[in-house]
């Protein structure tokens, strides 16, 4: 079977893309990376990731650049001195699927001329987070617009939190992009939660 690249990016921040990360690295037994992680060092994205996942195949590729504030990667690395740019962020290599998790939504700046964007190949399977708050069905809606603009693979929507059925059956019309699953907003989430959304997932991501 082919190996695929997902990379998995928000509508905006906190809506849920480390938790769907995980589940899609888990259904695919994929390995992780996130390339920036800005502030949080001690417990990052990764150390999330891992903690959710319980296969043992999954390796847990190191960020390509680890900033100190939790701020916009590029205010971030001003601060600490450093210059993100796109073509110097070199890929992990692996023979098996990858998922990368962006950061923040699609425009968030790595430096004054470049953004998440940069980060994401033509033949990425782009999985779009979309969660349920006043303006998410025009972030989404732009966020998918921009991906297609900018001739990205949309491979498909996940919702993340409370349903809400008008908002997902007015974007899913909208936006012509399959919805690949929903993760519920649970009491907690942990390995069994996980890999109980990893395996209904499962069929809709290969």
């Amino acid at each position: 079977m082919a190996k695929h690249t997902y990379f998995i990016t928000g509508i905006s921040t906190e809506v849920g893309k480390t938790v769907a990360s995980a589940i899609v690295t888990e259904a695919l037994e994929a390995d992780y990376w996130k390339p920036i992680q800005a502030g949080d060092l001690e417990h990052s994205d990764t150390h999330k990731v891992k903690d959710f996942v319980s296969n043992t195949k999954t390796q847990f590729h190191p960020n390509a650049f680890s900033l100190n504030t939790p701020m916009s990667p590029h205010a971030a690395a001003e601060i600490d001195g450093v210059h993100i740019k796109a073509a110097e962020i070199k890929r992990p290599k692996t023979k098996n699927h990858l998922v990368i998790e962006g950061a923040g939504g699609l425009l968030v700046p790595i430096n004054d001329t470049e953004t998440i964007l940069d980060l994401i190949d033509a033949e990425d399977r782009v999985i779009v987070v979309s969660r349920h708050y006043l303006g998410s069905i025009n972030h989404t809606l732009l966020t998918i617009d921009k991906l297609k603009q900018a001739g990205k693979t949309v491979f498909g929507i996940l919702f993340s939190g409370a349903e809400h059925p008008t908002t997902e059956s007015v974007i899913k019309k909208m936006s012509g992009v399959p919805v690949l699953g929903r993760i519920d907003e649970e009491p907690y989430f942990d390995r069994m939660v996980v890999k109980e959304y990893a395996d209904s997932l499962k069929d809709s991501l290969q």
